[in-house]
C-alpha cells in the first residue's frame, strides 16, 4: 500500500468519525434537558444492565480514566443513585449497584434514547435498516481487538447469497494473491451449476453466520459416484483461527459420509497456506499436485483427499 493510499483511508475514517459524532450529538438532544452528561449516562447504562459490578470493570468496559470515573461514582453516591458494598472475594474492590432512585432517574433517559433511534430507523426502508445494522456490526467486529468467539451457525444460503459469495471470494483472492477475473468466473460457474441442478441428497452448501454476518462458506459437490469435492471454501480474514474453518470442514465430512461417498477432495493452491494447514489438521493428505497457469499467475495446485470409508 502506498503512502497516498494510507492517507486517503485515514482521512475516510476521520470523515466518518466527524459525521457520526454530529449524528450522535443530534440523537442525544434529550440529554441537554437532563442532569446527566453523556458519559454519566453511559455509566448508568452499564450499571443498569449488570455488565460491570466494580469500578475497575466499568473503567475497562467504557474505556474511561479511573480518576474521572471515580469522581462520577462519588457524585452518584452523594445523589443516592448508587450504593457500594465490599466484595466477598477481593477486599480492595467494592460492588456497585444502582439504587431504586438511580434506576428511576435512568429509565426515562433510556426510553428517550430508544425512541430517538427508532425514529431514525423508521425513516429508512426495511432493507436499508438491515444494511445499516450490518455495517455497524461489521465496524464493531473489525475494530474490536478481542476476537469474537460467539456462536457460529451453519445454514443454507438464501436467495442472492450465492452471487455474494462469488463477489466476496473473488475480492479476497484478488487482494491477497492478485488472482484475476478468471477465478471469479470459476466461482460463478460453480454456484450456477449448484443452483440449477444439484442433488440435495448428495450436494450441499453452507453459510457460516455469526451475529447475523456471513463469516465463511463451503460447498460439497459430486465429482463422481464415489468422490465428492469441497468448493467455495473460505473464511473472513479477521475471523480465521477461531475454529470456523474446522467447523465448516467437519460439516462437509459429516455430509459426505452420510451421502455414502468414499473420498472427499479439496483443491488448494500452495499459496493458500492457512487452508493447507487446516486440511492437514483435519486428516486430509496431499494426493498429488500439478503446475498450472491459473487466474493470471503460475500456481502449484494440490489435490487434498480424505478417505471416508
Amino acid at each position: 500500500m502506498t503512502e497516498s493510499d494510507t492517507l486517503r483511508r485515514a482521512e475516510a475514517v476521520r470523515h466518518f468519525n466527524r459525521f457520526y459524532t454530529r449524528h450522535i450529538g443530534a440523537l442525544h438532544e434529550h440529554l441537554q434537558k437532563s442532569a446527566f452528561s453523556l458519559t454519566e449516562v453511559r455509566v448508568l447504562n452499564e450499571l443498569s444492565r449488570g455488565r460491570a459490578n466494580t469500578a475497575a470493570a466499568l473503567a475497562r468496559n467504557l474505556g474511561l480514566d479511573t480518576g474521572y470515573l471515580s469522581r462520577i461514582l462519588t457524585s452518584f453516591e452523594r445523589r443516592n443513585l448508587l450504593t457500594r458494598r465490599p466484595s466477598e472475594f477481593d477486599a480492595r474492590q467494592s460492588l456497585l449497584s444502582l439504587t431504586e432512585q438511580g434506576r428511576a432517574e435512568y429509565e426515562p433517559l433510556e426510553k428517550a434514547a430508544v425512541a430517538e433511534v427508532r425514529a431514525v430507523l423508521t425513516r429508512l426502508p426495511q432493507a436499508s435498516q438491515q444494511q445499516l445494522i450490518g455495517a455497524m456490526k461489521l465496524i464493531e467486529r473489525l475494530l474490536d481487538d478481542r476476537p469474537q468467539r460467539g456462536l457460529v451457525k451453519l445454514r443454507a444460503p438464501t436467495t442472492g447469497e450465492a452471487s455474494w459469495l462469488v463477489h466476496r471470494q473473488a475480492q479476497l483472492m484478488a487482494a491477497a494473491h492478485g488472482w484475476d477475473a478468471r477465478f471469479e468466473a470459476l466461482l460463478a460457474r460453480t454456484v450456477a451449476g449448484f443452483a440449477e441442478s444439484h442433488d440435495a441428497q448428495r450436494e450441499a452448501c453452507w453459510i457460516a453466520e455469526q451475529d447475523g454476518m456471513t463469516v465463511g462458506s463451503a460447498l460439497v459437490a459430486a465429482r463422481s459416484q464415489d468422490t465428492a469435492r469441497v468448493r467455495m471454501f473460505y473464511m473472513e480474514p479477521d475471523m480465521q483461527r477461531l475454529g470456523i474453518g474446522a467447523q465448516l470442514l467437519e460439516e462437509c465430512v459429516r455430509f459426505a459420509k452420510n451421502a455414502s461417498y468414499g473420498v472427499l477432495s479439496l483443491s488448494l493452491a500452495t499459496v493458500m497456506e492457512d487452508a493447507r494447514r487446516l486440511a492437514a489438521r483435519m486428516g486430509f493428505h496431499c494426493a498429488g499436485s500439478k503446475e498450472a497457469h491459473r487466474f493470471g499467475h503460475p500456481l502449484t495446485i494440490e489435490r487434498w483427499e480424505l478417505t471416508l470409508s
